[in-house]
Parts: structure tokens; C-alpha cells; sequence
């Protein structure tokens, strides 16, 4: 059962979560890639930063506690969080550290502007798997628009061995190129499965709730990292590469956080969207966002640009031109509905 509120307080939300899933979904991937580039080689400990910003989640947790409390009264519960809600976002957030390394190694390998295009593949994996699990209304504008992005994905895959580094292996970049597609698929079920979650949890959701529940997600992806980290001793290696770091050590440190900051941003913001709307719109922000994140890879990192990306982008755009498109139509025609119930 879904919290009642406002359409402006909820399109508010909408908005805001946009906000802070389209600055992570952008400045995440670029930054985990200058960590790449200038030295970094700790895949788990890129995947560790994607989550590990959860003690963030602390500082909204408590502002909203204190908010309910003016309203409630002295009696109002710290933590809302019920056990089935807790024990499936345990779950989910295993699932997430299993995509943040997955992901992890894809960056590691590949430029930043071909795994952004491998990613977009995800609505597709998304809108597929939210089919299956939470059954939402497809329009015709949705369909054009998965199938857009996805055939967006497909031309890029058509010549993507030009993009292999020169001190890479071609195994070496295949295997990136496939995990960044596992990775794609993996979070393009758990979309959906954290819907899924909210449809069944025995309790009213709240964006309070969310946060909780995406604080737990994150906590878990973490710990599964840092186990990763421990076994591949990566902690005793974050020293030596501060040292050894091109850009300086302080700034390695400094990566590294806004790393952590920018993900959890990220994460925070795709939940939010589907507390907001639905794991679908969540995905097709997620897909839309990515030609960005392509274009200033190549501006920044200077990546090579082939008239497949340029395809590949302007099919992402048409794509994703046609959803919002559609979704304003839809808007449009319910409104004209109740207008002339109302008369």
C-alpha cells in the first residue's frame, strides 16, 4: 500500500530523485573511469565505492524522523522498516553488489563511451523483466522506444573492437564487453524487483521507507564487496595506489569519495523514480542519461567517436524523445477522461 500524497508534492519528488539519479548516472561513470585511467587497477574497490556512500542516507533518514515526530508525537518509530521489506532488500542489495562489480570490471576495460552503450541495453532487460514481475501498462509509445534504444545498443555492438585498448587483450575485452552486458541484465531485474517489493510489502510505503530500504540495499551490496576487497587484498593496496597515483595522492582520496557520493546518488535517485513512477520510467531515465555520459567521455577522456556512436545516439535520443513523448500524450488523454466525467 502506497503512501497517499499530493500531486505536487509527489511530482516534486519525482523531480528531485530525476535530479539526483541523472547527476550519479552521469558523474558516477566518469569518475570510476578516471580512476582507471590514471592509475587505479582495484575492480572491487570500484565496486565498493558504488554503494558505500549509505551513511549518507542518514543525515534525510533523520531530518524525515524528526519531521514525523512534529506531526506524530513522542511516540513516533525511529526505524519503519518491517522484517519481509528488511530480508528482500538483504536480498536485492546482494543482487546490487553482484551488478557493482560486474559493472566494475566493464569500466575497467572498456572506454567509458562503450560500456555507457552497452548499459543502455537495460531498459530493454528492465522493461522485460517489469513484464513479468509488476505487469505495467505498455503503450505503443513504449514499445517504439525500448525497441529504439535497444537497436541503439545493437549498432554500437556491430563494431566495437576498434575500441580495444592498445595494452588490452582481445579476451580481455570481450570479457569486459560481456560483463557489462551481465551487468546490464542483473540490473535490469533488480528494477523491477524492488517494485515488485513495494506492490507486496504488508505495509504503506513511504519515501521515508525507501530510503530505508535503499539504505539496507546499500549496506548489503557493501559488505559483499568489502568481503571481495578482503580476499583479493584490496585494503592493503589503497595505499600504495594513493602513492603511486598520476593525478596526485590527495586526489586519489578525493576520487574516491565523490565516487562514493556520486553512486549513491545514483541508487538513491533510481528508487526514488520508481517510488515515484515505476521501475520502467526509472530505466528509460537511466537509458536516456547514457549519450551524455558518452559525449563528455569523449570530450574529457578524448575517445575515439565512430559513426556507430553517432547512430547509436541519435537513436538513443529518438528513443527516448518518443517515451516522454508518449507519456505526455497518455497524460493528456486521461485528463480529457476525467474532465468529461466530471461534466
Amino acid at each position: 500500500m502506497e503512501e497517499k500524497m499530493s500531486k505536487g508534492l509527489k511530482r516534486m519528488l519525482l523531480l528531485l530523485n530525476c535530479a539526483m539519479l541523472g547527476l550519479g548516472n552521469v558523474g558516477g561513470p566518469l569518475l570510476m573511469r578516471l580512476y582507471f585511467l590514471k592509475g587505479g587497477k582495484g575492480v572491487w574497490i570500484s565496486s565498493c565505492l558504488e554503494t558505500a556512500g549509505w551513511p549518507f542516507m542518514m543525515l534525510p533518514l533523520m531530518v524525515s524522523y524528526l519531521y514525523r515526530r512534529r506531526k506524530e508525537g513522542p511516540g513516533t518509530k525511529l526505524v519503519l522498516i518491517k522484517t519481509p521489506v528488511l530480508l528482500a532488500s538483504v536480498v536485492l542489495g546482494v543482487l546490487t553488489g553482484v551488478d557493482d562489480f560486474l559493472y566494475a570490471y566493464g569500466v575497467a576495460r572498456l572506454p567509458i563511451s562503450t560500456s555507457a552503450l552497452i548499459i543502455s541495453t537495460q531498459l530493454a532487460f528492465t522493461a522485460t523483466f517489469a513484464f513479468i514481475l509488476v505487469k505495467p501498462k505498455f503503450t505503443p509509445f513504449t514499445i517504439n522506444s525500448v525497441f529504439l534504444l535497444t537497436l541503439a545498443a545493437v549498432v554500437l555492438a556491430l563494431h566495437t573492437s576498434s575500441d580495444r585498448p592498445a595494452n588490452e587483450s582481445k579476451l580481455q575485452y570481450f570479457l569486459g564487453f560481456f560483463m557489462t552486458l551481465a551487468a546490464s541484465a542483473l540490473y535490469g531485474f533488480v528494477l523491477p524487483a524492488i517494485e515488485l517489493t513495494y506492490k507486496k510489502a504488508k505495509q504503506t510505503i513511504t519515501y521515508s521507507l525507501v530510503m530505508e530500504s535503499q539504505m539496507v540495499m546499500s549496506f548489503s551490496a557493501t559488505v559483499f564487496c568489502c568481503i571481495g576487497m578482503l580476499f583479493h587484498g584490496d585494503f592493503k593496496a589503497i595505499p600504495r595506489e594513493a602513492s603511486e597515483y598520476t593525478l596526485g595522492q590527495s586526489t586519489y582520496y578525493v576520487v574516491l569519495v565523490l565516487n562514493a557520493i556520486l553512486w549513491q546518488l545514483f541508487f538513491m535517485g533510481a528508487v526514488g523514480v520508481i517510488f515515484s513512477a515505476s521501475s520502467l520510467l526509472s530505466g528509460i531515465l537511466i537509458a536516456t542519461l547514457l549519450p551524455v555520459t558518452e559525449s563528455l567521455a569523449v570530450v574529457l577522456y578524448h575517445e575515439k567517436f565512430q559513426v556507430e556512436k553517432a547512430i547509436s545516439l541519435v537513436l538513443s535520443l529518438w528513443g527516448s524523445l518518443n517515451y516522454f513523448y508518449g507519456e505526455f500524450h497518455e497524460n493528456n488523454k486521461m485528463k480529457q477522461k476525467q474532465d468529461t466525467e466530471t461534466d
